[in-house]
């Protein structure tokens, strides 16, 4: 065994295939993971420079009437977890800012996608694409002729004539060419742990774990594509079929799948456009729907002159406006609820069928899991979401209240700094590794089938494979 792994190792190593192939898979590795991790640092400082100025715009607007503070608004910023330089997901079209203010539930914004042309968004190769994409051809390419040109140069009969059984010698052969990918892959993880490190907003432990786990997900991913490409190589009468076959495989797992689970989610799962849900949060905010109808003044008005025992909404000892103002805002939440609850659950099933789809296509498992454990991913960009959202709701609450409780019906009221101030920042705290995963589940199970399935095909194809 130790003599079949030197063997191919060395082969390998010699084959001008490899080397030609690692130096441009691997410089295309280190440079997106070099840009990728400048462009994450700059994003963060560049969020973290932009809540600021937000922040003080915020304090500093000086005296205002404190509903007319809650249509000035803030911006809030999503921010940039320590593995996103590695896989940048939804997040170029989904954005990463928006905009709080009363009565409207805003859609992100800066999105690079939006501005971006055709042929930018396919040059924007990031370190995932290329680990996706690139590695797996580069596997192909090493182990298509690993058995199958033993047995066209006549080889493989004597090989077996030497006592080493068939398996013992495919697995010295997978575990030569693993040698020679680890020299190309091992310093690119290095590279991208120490960038992990560095690049780390908080804590080392959390971004460490997701970035352990990642590693083992490729790790699996290219322990499958070696041993079905092992499989082909012992199955095909000739390397130039085992080729081939292979090369059809890959083009269906990158190219073909992709485009097919994109197309076959919006099938299964049409979602509006940005126009018609627009329009429609638009009408239902004008007229109310069924069990949220719009709130009444009038009505309120009389509530409140029965609660508090008075004929005349001056002589109440609270702003009868601000408290209509906030049922506003509740109605408004109850449509945005319906509307927005309804997309993001649109979202997350058109998710589904790229998982499930991924039983004929692994990359689809393991781009999804990619994205989850970089923090880019659709949950949780929805994660971010909801609690900005519900970060908006708390202070149009805070608004409101305030001028129902320190102001008279017809008043003029003016609140100070001093409410600006102790209206406290936005406190986002990202979902946890247990809570990615647990979303992920079908993904970990489809990759996991992969992975052992491809190496229950090659050991039996190796097995069963003719000589000659």
């Amino acid at each position: 065994m130790k003599h079949i792994v030197r063997k191919e190792f060395t082969d390998v190593l010699r084959d001008g295939r490899f080397r030609w192939c690692s130096v441009l898979v691997g410089a295309l590795l280190l440079v997106s993971l070099g840009h990728g991790w400048v462009q994450a640092r700059n994003a963060q400082q560049e969020h973290a420079a932009a809540q600021a100025t937000a922040r003080d715009h915020w304090e500093s607007q000086g005296e205002k009437n404190p509903h007319s503070a809650a249509h000035y608004g803030i911006y809030a910023f999503k921010p940039r977890l320590a593995l996103s330089f590695v896989d940048e997901g939804v997040d170029p079209y989904t954005g990463t800012s928006v905009w709080l203010e009363a009565h409207r539930q805003n859609d992100f914004l800066l999105r690079p996608a939006q501005d971006a042309t055709a042929p930018q968004r396919i040059g924007a190769l990031t370190a995932a694409q290329v680990l996706q994409h690139l590695v797996p051809l580069l596997i192909i390419l090493l182990t298509f002729g690993a058995l199958a040109g033993e047995r066209e140069r006549g080889t493989l009969r004597q090989l077996l004539a030497t006592g080493i059984g068939r398996r013992e010698l495919a697995l010295g052969k997978a575990l030569g060419i693993a040698g020679a990918l680890a020299l190309l892959l091992v310093p690119a993880a290095l590279v991208g742990a120490a960038a992990l490190v560095v690049g780390s907003p908080g804590p080392a432990a959390s971004p460490l774990a997701r970035g352990v786990v990642l590693a083992g997900v490729y790790l699996a991913y290219f322990t499958a594509f070696l041993a079905l490409s092992l499989a082909v190589s012992a199955w095909a009468r000739s390397a130039r079929t085992a080729l081939v076959i292979l090369l059809g495989v890959w083009v269906v797992n990158g190219l073909v799948a992709p485009r097919v689970a994109v197309d076959l989610s919006k099938w299964l799962h049409p979602t509006p456009s940005a126009l018609e849900f627009a329009r429609n949060v638009e009408r239902e905010m004008a007229a109310g729907v069924e069990g949220i109808p719009r709130p009444d003044r009038d009505a309120l008005a009389e509530r409140l002159l029965a609660e508090h025992g008075v004929e005349r909404v001056e002589d109440l000892p609270i702003n009868e406006v601000g408290v209509y103002l906030q049922e506003s805002e509740e109605f408004g939440n109850r449509i945005f609820d319906r509307n927005y609850g309804a997309l993001w659950d649109t979202f997350e099933r058109q998710g589904v069928v790229h998982e499930a789809l991924a039983v004929v296509a692994p990359l689809l498992a393991v781009r999804t899991l990619s994205m989850g454990l970089a923090g880019t991913d659709v949950e949780q960009h929805r994660h971010f979401a909801t609690a900005a959202e519900a970060y908006r709701r708390d202070l149009m609450r805070r608004m409101n209240g305030d001028l129902a409780d320190n102001s008279r019906t017809g008043d003029t009221y003016l609140a100070g700094p001093e409410l600006w101030e102790e209206t406290p920042p936005l406190e986002y705290a990202a979902p946890t590794l247990g809570w990615v995963l647990g979303n992920r589940i079908l993904s970990i199970l489809v990759l996991g089938t992969w992975l052992v399935g491809a190496v229950l095909a090659a050991s039996v194809r190796v097995r069963r494979a003719e000589v000659g």
